[in-house]
């Protein structure tokens, strides 16, 4: 339930009308906006509350931190350098070297 507060006129002539959403259990309520009442019109301006978002983006950046953690340790970017592939580089890098003597 929406719950809007007292008129508050600045000296300029503006009007200012805050709204609330009332809490749970007649709770505290949290913002929801502000209307701006002037010579030009109406204004409605929401309010953000830049905690949560805050909180939101660091939740989203330990879940993909999380994430790549886990990718990595199962399995990591890197080449199995096993025995039988050091085996076989030793082989190629001795092949590579007796080709660089033939050619001389």
């Amino acid at each position: 339930m929406l719950v809007f507060g007292e008129p508050y006129e600045t000296s300029g002539g503006t009007v200012l009308i805050t709204v609330t959403r009332q809490g749970r259990r007649g709770g505290p309520g949290r913002a929801v906006g502000l209307y701006t009442i002037n010579a030009d019109g109406v204004t409605w301006t929401p309010a953000v509350d830049q905690g949560r978002i805050a909180l939101i983006g660091a939740c989203t950046g330990f879940v993909a931190a999380a994430f790549a953690t886990l990718a990595v340790v199962h399995r990591p970017p890197w080449p199995n350098l096993t025995e039988r592939a050091m085996i076989a580089l030793a082989d190629a890098e001795v092949a590579k070297a007796q080709i660089g003597k033939s050619r001389r």
